[in-house]
């Protein structure tokens, strides 16, 4: 059945700019502090923030079976465990509502005043409590390039890859939003011809570009989802700047894999696209050969075409396109990494965040990590300023943005916009 929301002949009687990530089409879920320091659930249409407490109310939502505190929370987790259903009715409902021809708020100032915000009147907040946080490892060309970095360069994808969506559990306490400013990380490394290891700042701080989706509860401890029904678990998706520090990695990761040099901070958008809107995007998945074992095996399409890009900017300079790539290229879904995670029963619950891993493509300008761009700091990358990168420094400013192209519209996510300061004391 057509999504309703998705119509892309819809047009709101809100200003939308014709080049905006958020249409009337987009109806992404987020959390906010209005200017009167309250904390709501809302969505955004164009540079507008649409409070769902003050809509819900009011009355807007009559006919959805919605608790009434649902929307005046802090995160979207209850929200979310509501199930599919729910999202959709209520994604539907916000579309009618700031649908040009309808004059039900259109026409009404004072309820207009409580609901809509200009974005300088808000702060965005992390969207969800994430409890659990998983991390896959899912493009072949980015697997493939670390192969070759680090191992044999003609056996570069280890004898699992192309049979598991190989992932690790991370940590959720140092992940936050958009503009909030982290710090480099410290811990061991092994300098190149040392015998022994060092303690001090990471020299080789570098972003992932990823993305990851948001899951609602979605089994019990001991079940597993069937791949065809994954999608229906996942509320929607978000930018993922995983950052890591490739120094303490590789001096840590043998035997069991990143610790350090990745859990000192991941940052996601502050806006969760729901995998609703993203339906008109679905394209086909690259071949997969060997063909997986039969509960990773599924029909339809399964992957989306979500066209990303990575931006640095120095302090006070303009900022430099590095890297553009597309979520199209993962050679594991989404759907075949939910399945393959609850195969031997592990429980989901809502809010869990599952990064894709680094998203690469095929091209040298496609790769999603200074590790790849650069080629391991041997291939330094030039900026506008004039100054070249092989990592991370200080002062710089990391910015991500995905977006879809659809029939005279695109469903964007925002950025995710991320400044790198020097090691704490």
């Amino acid at each position: 059945m057509p999504i309703k929301a998705n119509n892309p002949g819809l047009k709101s009687w809100l200003d939308v700019s014709p080049d905006s990530d958020f249409p009337i089409q987009n109806i992404p879920f987020g959390v906010f502090l209005t200017r009167d320091d309250v904390i709501t659930i809302g969505t955004r249409i164009g540079d507008y923030a649409i409070d769902l407490a003050a809509m819900h109310q009011l009355g807007y939502f009559e006919g959805i079976p919605l608790t009434d505190d649902i929307f005046l929370q802090d995160t979207l987790n209850d929200f979310i465990s509501d199930g599919k259903k729910t999202w959709r009715l209520v994604r539907d409902k916000i579309s009618d509502v700031f649908e040009a021809d309808n004059p039900s708020l259109r026409d009404n100032k004072e309820h207009r005043d409580i609901i809509l915000f200009t974005l300088d009147e808000i702060e965005m907040k992390l969207p969800v409590y994430i409890g659990d946080y998983t991390d896959f490892y899912s493009s072949r060309e980015h697997a493939t390039n670390v192969g070759k970095m680090f191992r044999d360069p003609e056996n570069a994808l280890l004898p699992n890859w192309l049979h598991i969506p190989v992932g690790y559990h991370g940590r959720s306490s140092t992940i936050v939003t958009t503009d909030i400013p982290i710090h480099r990380p410290k811990g061991q490394t092994m300098p190149k011809g040392a015998d022994a290891p060092v303690f001090g700042p990471s020299k080789m701080v570098d972003f992932e570009l990823e993305m990851a989706f948001i899951t609602t509860d979605a089994n019990s401890m001991g079940e597993s989802i069937p791949v065809d029904d994954a999608e229906d678990y996942i509320f929607g998706l978000v930018l993922l700047n995983d950052w890591s520090a490739r120094d303490i990695q590789k001096w840590e990761y043998v035997p069991l894999g990143p610790f350090l040099a990745k859990n000192f901070a991941s940052c996601i958008s502050p806006w969760i696209v729901t995998l609703d809107a993203l339906q008109p995007f679905k394209v086909d998945s690259p071949a997969q050969k060997p063909a997986p074992l039969p509960y990773l095996q599924y029909s339809g399409q399964k992957s989306y075409d979500v066209h990303l890009e990575v931006a640095i900017q120095p302090e006070n300079a303009a900022e430099s396109v590095v890297a553009r790539s597309n979520f199209k290229y993962m050679y594991w879904t989404m759907a075949q990494q939910l399945a393959h995670h609850t195969v031997n029963g592990c429980e989901i619950n809502s809010g869990d965040l599952m990064g894709s891993g680094t998203i690469s493509g095929e091209t040298p300008d496609s790769f999603g990590s200074m590790l790849e761009l650069a080629w391991q700091g041997t291939k330094p990358i030039s900026l506008e300023n004039g100054e070249t990168r092989t990592s991370i420094q200080d002062q710089d400013t990391v910015i991500m943005r995905g977006y879809c192209l659809g029939d005279g519209y695109k469903i964007g996510f925002g950025e995710v916009r991320t400044q790198l300061l020097p090691p704490l004391a």
